[in-house]
């Protein structure tokens, strides 16, 4: 069965944590009150200035994505695809392979073809940080998506960037805490998260879970999963085993969530354990998989291509846009654009 955990299941902008505003400075490419220069912002931006090859009769827009390996990036890969022909941009893609340094070296020789934008979704929250600096110097605005830069790292390398894109993951943690207060009706919860803590966003969802459970749970420790389904099956493996009170799972990933259905079922404890989190890719919620919710990494790619073509114009765009998720409880299955 699947319920939306908001009536609006297209665009919405919101107001969000406004992460290191104080004392900085708008991008030379930008006016508004928004002044971003942490992960998230709040108001509109504005271009004053933008690269001489956004006149073209065709842009390019540069898109660096972490890989195409998960079904998640092969969707926004489709959907940067798409929408840029739809919009008429030529969007050219970039895999980085999941390194840190492959995407940077990809974004520089964006910046040596003098692109007109560039939609990243960086590989690691601190490191991208880099890849939006570069972009900052050399005046081609940063349009970042899914994955939130770290706001310290851009804060310390006095980057900015012009918009972010990507689901509302304070709401999606927090209705995975609320969906499991609610299945074990009084029971103690305890927990283990399968985590990518290299991911700001992935943070974000851990934190939201946890405060849902308040008193009724407790969080009995932390493994990193790396967003890779062999690599959670391995971890929450172990983690199960060595903790046997553990009653729930958390994946704060599609791929966590993957690992955990997969490590809970190898054990035989699919009865006493339940996993919950961020949708692992076609897959229908039966057994210890209880509940998830999905994201729509076409729908973002999408918006950002559109936010592009906006300011490309000279209109005014959010310096925010969070998309709401999508909730799944026992007896759905996400279809192929919903994705953790």
């Amino acid at each position: 069965m699947k319920k939306k955990t908001a009536l609006v299941a297209s665009m919405v902008t919101a107001v969000t944590l406004a992460l290191l505003l104080a004392g900085c400075t708008p991008p030379a490419t930008s006016t508004s009150g928004a002044g971003i220069v942490g992960a998230t912002a709040t108001g509109t931006v504005k271009a004053t200035k933008l690269p001489q090859s956004c006149k073209s009769a065709k842009p390019v827009i540069g898109v660096a994505l972490p890989d195409t390996t998960n079904p998640y990036y092969v969707a926004m890969r489709q959907g940067f695809l798409d929408a840029g022909a739809k919009d008429g941009f030529n969007a050219v893609v970039a895999v980085a392979n999941d390194d840190d340094a492959t995407q940077l070296a990809q974004v520089q020789s964006f910046i040596q073809q003098k692109v007109c934008a560039v939609a990243l979704n960086p590989v690691n929250s601190g490191p991208g940080a880099a890849s939006v600096k570069a972009l900052n110097d050399a005046g081609i605005p940063a349009f970042t998506v899914n994955l939130l830069v770290s706001g310290s790292d851009l804060k310390t390398q006095g980057a900015h960037i012009t918009q972010f894109v990507g689901a509302d993951q304070v709401q999606g943690g927090r209705a995975q805490g609320e969906q499991a207060v609610k299945d074990f009706a009084g029971t103690p919860i305890v927990t283990g998260i399968v985590g990518f803590p290299n991911s700001v966003t992935a943070n974000q969802r851990d934190d939201a879970f946890t405060k849902a459970l308040g008193s009724k749970g407790t969080i009995k420790t932390k493994v990193d999963g790396k967003a890779d389904p062999n690599v959670s099956l391995q971890v929450t493996t172990d983690m199960l085993q060595g903790n046997p009170d553990i009653n729930v799972v958390f994946g704060d990933t599609g791929p966590a969530v993957l690992g955990a259905i997969q490590a809970v079922n190898q054990l035989g404890l699919a009865k006493k354990v339940s996993v919950y989190g961020f949708c692992a890719a076609n897959t229908a919620l039966k057994g210890a998989y209880k509940s998830c919710v999905a994201q729509e990494p076409a729908v973002y790619a999408a918006t950002v291509v559109k936010s592009i073509r906006s300011y490309v114009d000279g209109k005014s765009i959010e310096a925010t846009i969070l998309v709401p998720v999508i909730s799944f409880v026992t007896g759905g299955k996400p279809d192929a654009t919903q994705l953790g």
